[in-house]
Parts: C-alpha cells; sequence; structure tokens
C-alpha cells in the first residue's frame, strides 16, 4: 500500500485550476538496489577509476509514472493534463487553439472533442483519448507515419501500423487520421480543427506531448514538490534527498516542469514533512539530466526549447524574474544516447531495457525510457558523479530514474530483437 502523502503548493501555485486524474495519492518511488550494486561496483573497473580512490555509493530509485493513474497506458502526459482539464470543461476554454493560429476568442462552450498529434506509437494520443472518453468527449488523433523512424525501421510496416499504441486508441474509440510528412496535418492540423467546428464540434487542441500548450509544464512543477515530499518518507541517505533526476526530454515540458518546480523549491529554501517550512542550509542545487530521445534536433535547439518552457511555467508558478531566476545554467540535456531516430532502436537501448528486466524485473520501452536509464547507467559509472560527491562531501549519491510510461509500444517492436546484443555484453 502507498503512503498517502500530502503535496503542500505555496500561492500563487496553490490556487492554479488542477482536475485529479492521477491517483489521489503519489506515483510510488522504489529502490532499485540491484542496479545500484552493479553501477557502484562496475565502476572500480573502468579507465576512468582505475587509479583512483573508491568513489561514493549510488543508490538508485525509480519513480513509476507508469502507475500513477487508473487510465489507459499510464505515464507522464496525464499530470501534464491534470492541469489542461479545468480550461477543456470550462464554459469559454481560453486555450483551445492550434499554435500556429493563436486566437484570444474563446470556445462558445465547453469542448466537445479533442484533437491531438504524434508518432504512430504515440503515447501522449493515447493519454489524451482515455481523457476524453472519461470526460465523455470524442477523440481525435493525427498520427504522422514519418515522425522518426520506429515504422521505417521496422520488417513489418502493416503491423506498425495495427498494434500497441494505435490499436489501444482504436478500443478507445478515438478517430484516427494517418498522414505522411507531405500532408498539410504533418505541420498544421488548422484545417483540422476548422472542419470539426463546421460540423458542430467545438474542438480542444492538444499539441503533441502538452508542452506547446500554455499549461503544459504545470504538471512536472508540482511532481518536483512531490519528489520532495516522498524524499521525506524514503529517509534518503547521504544528502538526503535525490541528488541527481533522470528524465526523458521529447517534446521538452516534463524537465522544462521539473527544472521550474525545483527552482522555486530552491528560492524559497524549502524543507518539506508535514508542512512547508524554512531551512537555512538549504544543499546545493540538484542535477536534472533530460536524455534526449531523438536525434531530429540539435542539443541546442532543445535546450532553448526547455528553457522557454520551464520560464513560462516558472512565472506562472510563483517566480517573480524567471529570466534571471532560470538561466541555461539549470537546463542539462545529453544527447549521447538518441541512436539513429526516435523510436529505433539500437545496442544501448536493448542492452539497458534487458539489464532492468533481467536484474530489477522492470520493464521499460524502447522510445524513451530505456534511452534514459541507458544515460543514467553511464552517467553512474563516470566520474561526474565522483566529482559531485566530493564537492559535497558524500558517501552516497541518490539518483532518481523517473519512468515515464511506453510499454504498450512493445507488441509494435515483437519483430526486432530487444534483447541485449552480443556485442554489447
Amino acid at each position: 500500500m502507498r503512503n498517502r502523502v500530502q503535496v503542500p503548493l505555496p500561492p500563487p501555485f496553490s490556487q492554479i485550476p488542477r482536475h485529479p486524474i492521477l491517483y489521489s495519492d503519489p506515483s510510488p518511488i522504489h529502490s532499485l538496489p540491484a542496479l545500484s550494486h552493479q553501477c557502484t561496483g562496475s565502476r572500480a573497473s573502468t579507465p576512468a577509476h582505475a587509479h583512483s580512490q573508491p568513489g561514493p555509493r549510488i543508490s538508485i530509485f525509480a519513480k513509476r509514472e507508469d502507475q500513477g493513474a487508473s487510465l489507459a497506458c499510464a505515464g507522464n502526459k496525464y499530470r501534464k493534463l491534470e492541469y489542461i482539464v479545468p480550461d477543456i470543461l470550462s464554459s469559454s476554454p481560453a486555450y483551445h487553439y492550434h499554435e500556429s493560429h493563436p486566437t484570444h476568442q474563446p470556445l462558445p462552450g465547453p469542448a466537445t472533442i479533442l484533437v491531438t498529434e504524434g508518432a504512430l506509437q504515440s503515447n501522449h494520443t493515447v493519454q489524451v483519448a482515455a481523457l476524453a472518453r472519461k470526460l465523455g468527449l470524442k477523440a481525435l488523433v493525427l498520427l504522422n507515419r514519418d515522425t522518426g523512424g520506429g515504422y521505417k525501421s521496422t520488417p513489418s510496416p502493416e503491423t506498425f501500423l495495427q498494434v500497441g499504441n494505435p490499436q489501444i486508441n482504436r478500443l478507445l474509440g478515438a478517430e484516427i487520421r494517418m498522414y505522411d510528412a507531405h500532408d498539410p496535418e504533418a505541420t498544421d492540423a488548422q484545417p483540422v480543427l476548422d472542419e470539426l467546428r463546421l460540423s458542430g464540434h467545438r474542438p480542444y487542441w492538444i499539441p503533441g506531448g502538452a508542452s506547446r500548450h500554455p499549461l503544459g509544464g504545470l504538471g512536472y512543477a508540482r511532481a518536483a514538490f512531490e519528489i520532495v515530499t516522498q524524499e521525506n518518507e524514503i529517509q534518503l541517505g547521504g544528502s538526503g534527498r535525490f541528488d541527481y533526476v533522470f528524465v526523458s526530454c521529447g517534446s521538452g515540458s516534463t524537465v522544462a516542469g521539473l527544472v521550474a518546480g525545483f527552482k522555486l523549491l530552491e528560492k524559497m529554501q524549502l524543507c518539506v514533512g508535514n508542512d512547508l517550512t524554512v531551512h537555512a542550509g538549504f544543499p546545493a542545487p540538484r542535477q536534472i539530466i533530460g536524455i534526449l530521445n531523438s536525434p531530429t534536433r540539435p542539443r541546442e535547439w532543445h535546450e532553448e526549447r526547455v528553457l522557454r518552457f520551464a520560464r513560462k511555467a516558472g512565472k506562472l508558478i510563483g517566480l517573480s524574474d524567471v529570466n534571471k531566476e532560470i538561466t541555461m545554467e539549470d537546463v542539462h540535456l545529453d544527447d549521447q544516447f538518441v541512436g539513429k531516430g526516435y523510436g529505433v532502436i539500437d545496442d544501448e537501448t536493448r542492452k539497458a531495457m534487458s539489464t532492468l528486466a533481467e536484474i530489477e524485473a522492470v520493464i521499460l520501452d524502447p522510445v524513451y525510457t530505456a534511452k534514459v536509464a541507458a544515460g543514467m547507467i553511464h552517467w553512474a559509472r563516470t566520474e561526474a558523479m565522483d566529482r559531485y560527491a566530493q564537492q559535497h562531501g558524500l558517501q552516497e549519491v541518490n539518483v532518481l530514474f523517473i519512468h515515464t510510461g511506453g510499454q504498450a509500444v512493445l507488441p509494435a517492436y515483437f519483430d526486432q530483437n530487444l534483447m541485449r546484443s552480443t556485442e554489447s555484453g
């Protein structure tokens, strides 16, 4: 049974409307002892550590966002959607528009259909479709065959179109429209929204990953406060908190929300127990590491995007001067594990999936979480965490892996070898 943990938020953050989709108690955090032992022990055998003093103990934990809600295919998008639902259900939704056609005209009544976009195996589209059914609304999802390389690299493209998340979208009763890069919907869904309006609907547009939505970063800003309350319950060693937090960076607002939330906590110098109180000796800033999952854009493009999203969320939750309080120094993205394409499996992805399954019985997905795990394991075996521990006088470094879900895509990869390659060990 999960511990009941209240998540106290300061105003104005606490005053922002939120519609609960997640369970009333936080998504669980549990230790990964076998992986922790493996990462701690293996460091001595790497060239970087061969002639150095023993490094700190690495203690790895997982926050299970894939177990955070009762709706279909639970994952990180439900947390983002919680702050969007109040606008969807309002008598005159304000943020319903497509980002390329901004309008200040609210809908003339509550939304009747949710419209969103994504890659063929998009987790986000499933979570939007599930939310729509739960709210008694219709759902239309636009799926792009050319996003990433999963569809192009599979030996069974027709199966890839049918199983996994597209199958679940159909079970949820969502209307699915598939298109290619040359189709108009690939860059502008406004004609689809216009079509729906002409047919009598009041469509509400939710951009891919909900990141470009004005409220898209709030869910993971709240998650930062949630993580801090759970730290107090877990009674961590070392610094008593998570020194490193690893999470996927795709559309950007998950890592951006965490940056904004932890920045507000840092500014307030909070120590969270049963209440919010001032702590004079608040430790050094946490290392929030976003692992990029696609090589489509350069790292610098993603960094600018995350910074923009973090500042937008920071302004809403109460940071007074976001341009000074959140800077590029707060954005840490790693592009070493993007592989050959979005949704394309490589040896590092296979190895991470096999490792977590074999030693911890934790199932990852090949698009997001396996790449995050690969990056996290790499960081745990390099000198970066040694330097962090030495700088702050720590014998133990606490690491949090945010598992954002996505396992429903596995059937689409049934014809590809998901086991670790013989070359990578």
